[in-house]
């Protein structure tokens, strides 16, 4: 139920459109208080669209950060931090398996899906002190 309510909140945040800066905390809050301030002003841009549905679904977040300790949040994030270097790890090795068969179009897709993998990995690295 809590990796729902994880994905649920990740989803919900994901969907806002154009207003990323308004997802970032208050300055100077980390963990479960920065998560807290962050869902809370997502809301408030949410509530001055009169986007109902977003505006829902923020509130059932909101309700599961009742929930968080900073000690279950960064053991999340160093999971994360782990599932994206296996990731990397495993796309690195489709990369070398492509160039060993020469193939350009899929080394060009696998140099692209590493990229990708590269840039979520440090995205999750740098969540860790968030």
């Amino acid at each position: 139920m809590k990796r729902f309510s994880t994905f649920f909140l990740l989803a919900t945040l994901g969907l806002a459109t154009g207003s990323v800066q308004a997802a970032q905390p208050d300055a100077g809050l980390t963990g479960c208080a920065a998560k807290r301030s962050a869902i809370e002003n997502q809301l408030k841009i949410a509530r001055e669209h009169g986007n109902t549905d977003q505006v829902a679904g923020l509130e059932e977040a909101l309700r599961g950060v009742d929930n968080c300790t900073d000690a279950s949040l960064r053991k999340e994030r160093e999971q994360k931090v782990l599932d994206a270097r296996h990731e990397v790890a495993q796309r690195e090795k489709d990369l070398k398996k492509a160039e060993k068969k020469g193939d350009a179009e899929k080394i060009n897709k696998r140099k692209d899906k590493l990229a990708e993998s590269r840039k979520e990995l440090q995205e999750a690295v740098d969540e860790l002190d968030r």
